[in-house]
C-alpha cells in the first residue's frame, strides 16, 4: 500500500499566546474529523485539561479551542505535509516542515514552546530560531502508543503551567 501525503491544519494561535504546543502531524482520525487530537484514545485533551484547569475532554471541540485561546494556549504541528501510512509518527516520510520562526515572530507574549512527542521535537527543534526568553520543553507523546502511563505523562505535562 503506497503512502498517502497528508497536510496539517492551520495554526490555532493568537498574538497573545503564551504557551505553544506543537505536535508532529495529525493522525488519520484527526484529519478525517478536522480536529486536533480527535482519536478517543489520545490523552492530549485530558492532559491539557489538568494544565489549564478546565474540563476540556468533556467539551465540544469548538469550545475546547475557545478555552485554549482564553488560557493563552496555541496549537500547531511542526510538519506542513508528509507521506505516511496510517497514523504512526514512525511512518512519516518526506516531511516538509512549517516555518516555526515566522509563526513565533508574530507571537510576542510567547513564554514556552512544548513539543508533544519525540518526532515533533526532532523536527521542530531544527526549525526554531535562537530563543532568549522562551523555554522549550520536550513532552512525552499524548498518544496511547506511548505506554508510560497517564500519571507519568501528566507529571511532565504539568510543567506547562509555568508559561501560563
Amino acid at each position: 500500500m503506497p503512502a498517502i501525503r497528508h497536510a496539517s491544519f492551520a495554526p490555532h494561535v493568537a498574538p497573545d499566546t503564551r504557551l505553544l504546543i506543537l505536535g508532529s502531524l495529525p493522525g488519520v482520525r484527526s484529519l478525517a474529523e478536522q480536529q486536533y487530537y480527535a482519536h478517543p484514545t489520545n490523552q492530549f485533551w485530558r492532559l491539557l485539561a489538568d494544565v489549564v484547569d478546565r474540563p476540556l475532554a468533556n467539551m465540544p471541540y469548538n469550545d475546547r479551542l475557545a478555552a485554549l485561546r482564553e488560557a493563552k494556549v496555541g496549537l500547531w504541528d511542526v510538519i506542513r505535509s508528509a507521506e505516511r501510512h496510517m497514523s504512526s509518527d514512525s511512518q512519516i516520510r518526506e516531511a516538509e516542515a512549517h516555518d516555526l520562526a515566522a509563526l513565533i515572530a508574530g507571537v510576542p507574549d510567547l513564554r514556552m514552546i512544548a513539543f508533544n512527542g519525540g518526532k515533533a521535537a526532532a523536527i521542530g527543534r531544527k526549525q526554531l530560531p535562537s530563543l532568549d526568553r522562551i523555554t522549550v520543553v520536550d513532552l512525552p507523546s499524548s498518544s496511547a502508543a506511548n505506554t508510560i502511563g497517564f500519571a507519568a505523562k501528566l507529571d511532565r505535562w504539568l510543567a506547562l503551567r509555568g508559561a501560563l
